[in-house]
């Protein structure tokens, strides 16, 4: 088995994707005590590579800028993870979200991939809970349905909230 293990870091524009990888990157050099202010972030147009060491295993994080979607499924073939960002406050994108996500589970490369859902900016004054939004996303409906190993969290960002159970999921998919 290789020592390299790519994750796919998909979601909308705007919903948190670069400073999340950016975030892992100064949690897994400096640990959470060094996260300081969170840096700014332009939308990514293309793809951004991130090279991680957890538990002496190379993860690339291969993030896909939101305006990409439609050419996501060339990159499939290449990962065996995925994380997929919902920006939580931001309700009116929520559905979209829900039929790009289907759409990457039901893809043929991605059949046996490990998902990470994440529900970011967990922070923000939001309408719903996060049980209502698990419900208009029809989480439930998705993780029955879905051949892959699914796995949602909630995350913030910006504070901080959650990045350390991101990089444990990253973690555990490395050592598969």
């Amino acid at each position: 088995m290789s020592n390299k293990h790519t994750c796919l870091l998909l979601g909308a524009t705007g919903v948190g994707k670069t400073l999340l990888v950016k975030r892992l990157q100064m949690l897994n050099l400096h640990g959470l005590g060094e996260l300081g202010t969170p840096p700014s972030t332009l939308p990514t147009v293309g793809t951004n590579l991130t090279d991680l060491t957890l538990k002496r295993k190379k993860v690339t994080v291969r993030e896909l800028g939101g305006c990409m979607g439609p050419i996501w499924p060339s990159y499939f073939k290449d990962c065996s993870s995925v994380i997929f960002m919902v920006d939580s406050a931001n309700i009116a994108q929520v559905s979209s979200s829900c039929i790009q996500l289907l759409s990457v589970l039901s893809a043929e490369p991605l059949h046996n991939a490990s998902v990470l859902i994440l529900f970011n900016k967990r922070d923000m004054p939001c309408i719903m809970s996060l049980i209502e939004i698990k419900s208009l996303f029809r989480m439930d409906d998705i993780v029955a349905s879905a051949t892959q190993p699914i796995t949602t969290l909630e995350l913030s960002a910006r504070s901080g909230q959650g990045l350390q159970e991101v990089l444990r999921w990253l973690e555990s998919t490395a050592v598969k």
